[in-house]
């Protein structure tokens, strides 16, 4: 382990880490604590050796230029702090690295380790997977726990699966099993648009996480890269008309599973948002204010037509099967992807950490909606083995 400053004294400290690779389609949970470091001006005291976690012909190190001195930065997974100040001040430890290629066990104790050391009180690991979700519609986002208890006090889904798992799923089983309480925060990512970045998804995660731990998080212009993120797709979609006609189905399917998103809570939890956003005492501008779903202005995209839908009509005045509210999240424990948190659903990444499962190449680096090989860059299922090494 490399030291990099003194371990500061925190204020009820929570742990969120994300975490680059399998469990991180989009690059949307990665981008969201990179977001969290640089809006607060993170302050890191700790890093990991790369040394004993990463095959560098698998994640091989960069080469840059500082002032015309050659440097090489290795990849690796550092700690951060940071202290948000509304609505009362706390201190969030920041997690953000690569999937390790080896020792996941010894990787989760040092992280765990420094939990411990901090007094952290609970750790949030955000993830993102590939789902057949349509980019025209909020992003579905779950929690999920391991822990009865907590996913009743905090209407979380309680996980029920068994599979593939990546670090996500095991870093949380090491906080359950180190008496931590852990949840899990994950992102479907259309699978149709998979490349990174998505700042829609992003956004999600990190309108989530507000909800969770009740704190503000300013989102700078994360709204308008979410918005210009969906004008391009519509843009692409508008294009092949075959691409157009799935987003279509998927919109369809996605309208059939659930009520329009209007429900008494759904309307208070984003009326409570916007609230937090323009409080002056939280240091609020106006610019923090959500402008629609997701924090996004609101656009209308050409691939997503006005339709009747009667069967949207006869669920009219009926409760939201999966609890999904306006800003993207999902409350009561719901998933817009999975509505039966004992069922896998197509796309859901697999692991104790996510309601569903996936059809999913391990050495992909991300989940593949549909179970086709789309890579070979390494190994992800060396966490369920015995070995000291993960594979």
């Amino acid at each position: 382990m490399i030291e990099l400053e003194g371990v500061p004294e925190l204020i009820d400290p929570v742990m969120v880490a994300a975490f680059e690779g399998w469990n991180d389609a989009g690059d949307a949970a990665s981008t969201a604590v990179d977001h969290m470091d640089r809006e607060f001006k993170g302050e890191v005291f700790a890093a990991l050796d790369a040394e004993d976690y990463y095959d560098f012909q698998v994640n091989r190190p960069t080469v840059w230029m500082d002032g015309g001195v050659r440097r090489i930065t290795w990849p690796t997974t550092r700690l951060s702090v940071v202290r948000i100040q509304s609505p009362t001040p706390r201190d969030l430890v920041l997690v953000r690295g690569i999937e390790p290629s080896m020792r996941w066990r010894s990787f989760c104790n040092e992280i765990l380790g420094f939990a411990h050391e901090l007094g952290v009180e609970m750790v949030v690991v955000l993830g993102a997977l590939l789902g057949d979700t349509p980019h025209t519609r909020p992003v579905p986002v779950t929690g999920v726990t391991s822990d009865p208890e907590l996913a009743t006090s905090l209407n979380l889904e309680e996980s029920s699966y068994e599979g593939p798992t990546g670090i996500v799923g095991i870093l949380q089983e090491a906080c359950t099993h180190a008496g931590i309480p852990a949840v899990s925060l994950w992102a479907a990512v259309p699978h149709y648009v998979s490349q990174p970045p998505n700042p829609k998804a992003t956004l999600a995660l990190l309108n989530r996480l507000e909800d969770l731990l009740d704190l503000r998080i300013p989102q700078g212009e994360l709204p308008e890269d979410a918005r210009a993120w969906q004008v391009g797709v519509d843009q692409l979609a508008a294009e092949d008309s075959e691409v157009a006609e799935y987003v279509q189905t998927l919109e369809e399917a996605r309208d059939t599973a659930e009520l329009p998103e209007a429900s008494g809570e759904a309307i208070a939890k984003e009326f409570e948002r916007y609230l937090r956003r323009r409080d002056p005492q939280a240091g609020g501008a106006g610019g923090y204010a959500s402008e629609g779903e997701d924090g996004v202005p609101p656009i209308r995209s050409q691939a997503s037509r006005p339709r009747d839908t009667p069967a949207a009509a006869d669920r009219d005045g009926a409760e939201a099967a999966d609890g999904t509210d306006a800003s993207g999240d999902t409350d009561e424990g719901g998933d817009a992807a999975a509505p039966d948190a004992g069922e896998p659903a197509d796309g859901a990444v697999p692991g104790p950490d996510a309601p569903g499962d996936a059809d999913a190449d391990p050495g992909s680096g991300r989940p593949d909606a549909d179970g086709d090989d789309v890579g070979d860059d390494g190994d992800s299922d060396g966490a369920s083995d015995s070995d000291s090494d993960g594979k």
